[in-house]
């Protein structure tokens, strides 16, 4: 490929008489992508290619991404930006201090864990009168469960309000995000064996060597 298309393709036109050292960080990250792109290759390595990069040069590398890839080019991305990975991948890899702890498909990356049921009750109605089988978790008036059942727990949920003519306010159901499966995986990967997991703080773990492939 042309060194002129390979610019262009990164968004470098007028920029080929430049000298490297004059380039900002994030027009070297493109010329950087733009020299693995001479050589049209079939399996490309990305290692976080859009460092540096303001909110639009993002978006422009994303949208070349796909374009490699709609054109037959297989990609391996590393990023330690979960929306990349959500709005590249098709399939991804979680690497946590040096190893790979889980790998799927998004939807299969999420489904292993909980879902969350999120609403707020009344005051007049304690979250203990909620059914034992919803295993709740209550802050004040606020509510939260996590079920790996969502459309049941739902369900329980639903008509245990109905019959007892409570109104559930600001009700919120869905299935994990990616970012709440990868912060589960990294509590999980630090917690004592007798401690649940979800009661151990953050320790940052997106800066301490986990990324998404």
């Amino acid at each position: 490929r042309p060194a002129g298309e390979a610019l262009e393709m990164v968004g470098l036109t007028g920029r080929g008489n430049v000298r490297v050292k004059q380039l900002s960080g994030g027009e070297k990250r493109r010329l950087d992508l733009a020299l693995a792109l001479t050589s049209r290759p079939e399996v490309l390595f990305l290692d976080e290619p859009t460092t540096g990069l303001d909110a639009e040069g993002r978006q422009e590398t994303w949208e070349l991404v796909r374009a490699l890839r709609d054109n037959g080019t297989t990609v391996l991305l590393t990023t330690h930006y979960l929306e990349e990975a959500e709005a590249l991948a098709d399939r991804l890899a979680i690497m946590h201090q040096g190893r790979i702890v889980t790998a799927g498909t998004i939807a299969e990356v999420t489904a292993q864990q909980p879902a969350r049921i999120r609403f707020v009750l009344p005051e007049a109605v304690p979250a203990a009168h909620l059914p034992l089988s919803l295993r709740a978790a209550a802050e004040g008036s606020r509510v939260e469960i996590r079920t790996p059942s969502l459309q049941e727990s739902l369900h329980e949920l639903l008509d245990w309000a109905r019959e007892s003519g409570v109104r559930l306010h600001g009700l919120d159901a869905r299935s994990a995000s990616l970012e709440e499966a990868f912060l589960d995986i990294a509590k999980t990967r630090h917690a004592p064996r007798d401690q649940d997991p979800r009661q151990v703080p953050d320790r940052s773990t997106r800066s301490g060597g986990t990324k998404k492939v």
